[in-house]
Formats: structure tokens, sequence, C-alpha cells
């Protein structure tokens, strides 16, 4: 696993703001997010990488096993794919009816936000029906398991 970026494209990585999987614009593009394009629908989606994506990220961490990587385990990534995440991401997701990109489906959208807000309890739900728990990765609430 490689994740050299030349210092050119350092102003071009994102993170996904439902896991907080860190890549290039270009392979959001080119791929998505593995591990959470079913729902969210990055591919070939320029609209949905921005809004669905930030620039907005504090700290690094590489997991070559997440499953037994108790940094995995603390940030909350153990179910994900290796690669780099973001331990912060700033920008949350909210519902805006206009747009219909992100996985949107029905007229129904996301809209990147970098405020503090949450997403939605149904867009939570459609994420976590479709097997992709959400946890906010700014430092916001819903850090804390019961």
């Amino acid at each position: 696993m490689s994740f050299y970026v030349a210092p050119s494209q350092q102003r071009t990585l994102r993170a996904c703001m439902v896991c907080s999987l860190v890549q290039l614009h270009s392979k959001f593009m080119r791929e998505g997010c593995p591990n959470c394009d079913n729902v969210l629908g990055l591919r070939g989606n320029n609209d949905a990488i921005q809004e669905c994506t930030s620039q907005v990220f504090e700290g690094l961490v590489t997991l070559r096993d997440p499953t037994t990587s108790w940094v995995a385990r603390w940030q909350r990534l153990d179910s994900y794919v290796p690669g780099t995440y973001a331990v912060k991401v700033t920008g949350s997701v909210s519902i805006h009816p206009d747009y219909s990109g992100c996985g949107g489906g029905g007229g129904r959208g996301y809209w990147a936000n970098s405020g503090g807000e949450q997403l939605p309890d149904e867009i939570i739900s459609s994420l976590e029906d479709s097997g992709v728990k959400y946890i906010p990765r700014d430092g916001s609430t819903g850090e804390e398991e019961a």
C-alpha cells in the first residue's frame, strides 16, 4: 500500500465525511469511496465529491490492518478497508432539497456544510440500513458509546 502524494497534489486531498478516508480528488472520481460509495455514489460524480468530502481535516492515520489495530479501534475505523484516514474531518452533511447527487434518489440529496451540524436522522438511518455506521468525524457529539 502506497500513499505517496506529490507536494503539488496535496491541495487536492479530500476526506470522506462519513468514514474519514483520505484520497486525492481524482481517486474519489475514479474509484469512489471504498467504504461507503454504495451509499454516497461518489464514483464519477464531481458534485457528490465536492458535497460529501472535505478538504478541511486534521491528522492522518495510515492503517494496514484495521481489524487488529488499536488505533483503528480508537478511531472506530476497524471495520473499514486499509488506507489513510483523517483523525478529524470538519464538515457535515445535511439535506438540501434541490441537490440529487451524493447517492440521493427521488429528489432527496445531501449537501456538505462546514458547520457543526450533524446528519439528519433519516440520512443516518439510510447509511446504517446500507451497512455503513455513521460516526461524526468532527469531534462533536456521537463519540461516546452507550
